[in-house]
């Protein structure tokens, strides 16, 4: 049998490469979009999402340890799944339709499901739920950054 912390790892890696599909001409408009002078920190997101991911990936493997297998992990993976989708979609989509409007609107979404998503684990292990608060902080802040571009960049909106 495949151990439980394998599969997770493996299906949030293999979700997460497949945030990474857009088209070069796509990436180019988004190189072009004004960033608010605040936004110092833009070289670090890419570790900051792998530390958020890799922190979601254990929170699930707790959450499975506690009942594997029963009818609520499961759905609980599929919230947890779930949220990483929409969470690596907000890329790729928001590159593909040009859209700063529609990437703010994946990013509340993100907000919103990390938010229930925590609140819902957190009587089943506190630290599961711990181990969510890096994407309930870190991902108002990537919404607050594609909200605020929309004011930078109003053809892009």
């Amino acid at each position: 049998m495949i151990p439980s912390w394998l599969v997770i790892g493996s299906v949030t890696l293999l979700v997460t490469l497949g945030g990474i599909l857009f088209r070069p001409r796509d990436l180019k408009w988004a190189v072009q979009l004004e960033r608010p002078n605040w936004l110092t920190f833009e070289p670090f997101i890419p570790v900051i999402w792998t530390v958020v991911f890799t922190c979601g990936a254990v929170s699930a493997y707790i959450v499975w340890e506690q009942n594997p297998g029963s009818l609520k992990t499961w759905l609980l993976m599929g919230l947890y799944l779930l949220l990483e989708i929409v969470t690596v979609c907000y890329t790729s989509v928001t590159l593909r339709v040009r859209s700063l409007t529609v990437g703010t609107i994946i990013g509340v979404t993100g907000v919103i499901l990390s938010v229930l998503l925590t609140l819902t684990v957190l009587p089943i292990s506190g630290w599961a739920a711990v181990l969510l608060l890096p994407y309930v902080i870190w991902s108002p802040i990537g919404s607050y950054t594609t909200w605020e571009m929309i004011r930078l960049n109003p053809s892009a909106e």
